[in-house]
């Protein structure tokens, strides 16, 4: 493409000044390159552009028919060479990324308000779902990549650890188990419980355990939102067991938390990408500051004490 773009500058200058020294000069090139240029403009099109003798250019027929279309084209390649550059340089572009709820509002917005204080002119759009509809997005190539759990392995699935979230308990601030120290998946699974939709990962982990614990529970409520299970818990319905970032993901006040400390009640959040597939610089530097993120303790907002 530079090539040609070169080729088609060369031909306009020395068309609009009618002098091969005067438009080398304007090019920043010599006569001899400039000449070889427009010869192999000539031979790629197989046309004479100019007709030439000792004291003027002039252009051939087929040189003024092809000015104005070489004109059109000059432009077109000038917008796609500076879009490009655009794009390298981070100044416009678009970053998607598929995620669970519980990240788009707890991790996420630290790393958007990062990545566009840097990078202003990149838009941001956040798809929040659940961890299924993580991997039909990524898969189907409507979003650059996803953060979720990890997935059953695929072929055209690339999954990167990002993070660990540990299954907490959430209950209203004066509940007895507030003082019943280190908790036990049979502990909570003794009081009335507020879980998530059964097609959300949160609630396949849970019901794993419960069932590999051989617990049978009183199921009060259940909620698709973690805030929503959280309004629930806060107005004393029950006991929600939620992951650590869900109380990201909505005001806590009135409400404790404390970690399940039962093996196997942690999930693997990650990177979810389509295999053989190379990121544009817009969402591959966002990845690096996401990355970057992860790595750096962030106190949580809201009276929630943990044990």
């Amino acid at each position: 493409m530079i090539q040609g773009l070169r080729h088609i500058k060369a031909f306009l200058a020395v068309a609009r000044t009618g002098n091969f020294t005067k438009a080398a000069a304007e090019l920043h090139v010599s006569q001899p390159a400039l000449t070889v240029q427009i010869r192999q403009l000539e031979e790629a099109l197989g046309v004479k552009l100019f007709d030439r003798n000792k004291r003027q250019v002039m252009l051939t027929e087929a040189g003024k028919d092809l000015m104005p279309p070489l004109q059109r084209v000059l432009v077109d390649l000038e917008a796609v060479m500076n879009s490009s550059h655009d794009l390298a340089g981070l100044k416009r572009g678009t970053v998607t990324v598929a995620t669970l709820p519980s990240v788009a509002a707890g991790l996420l917005p630290r790393v958007i308000r990062r990545f566009t204080a840097e990078y202003p002119g990149i838009r941001i759009q956040v798809v929040d779902v659940v961890a299924d509809h993580i991997v039909r997005l990524v898969r189907s190539e409507e979003v650059d990549f996803g953060v979720g759990p990890r997935v059953r392995p695929e072929r055209e699935i690339e999954f990167t650890d990002l993070l660990t979230d540990s299954m907490c308990a959430f209950f209203p601030a004066n509940h007895p188990l507030r003082t019943s120290g280190a908790l036990t998946l049979r502990d909570v699974a003794k009081h009335p419980l507020i879980l998530t939709a059964r097609d959300s990962s949160v609630r396949a982990l849970v019901d794993r355990a419960l069932e590999k614990d051989g617990l049978a529970v009183n199921l009060v409520c259940e909620a698709n939102y973690m805030s929503t299970a959280i309004g629930m818990v806060r107005a004393g319905l029950g006991v929600s067991i939620l992951p650590e970032s869900a109380i990201d993901s909505a005001s806590c006040e009135g409400v404790s938390m404390m970690p399940i400390r039962t093996p196997g009640l942690t999930r693997k959040i990650g990177v979810i990408r389509k295999n053989g597939r190379t990121l544009s610089p817009a969402p591959a530097r966002f990845l690096d500051i996401l990355r970057g993120a992860v790595r750096e303790p962030v106190p949580h907002f809201g009276s929630v004490p943990s044990a």
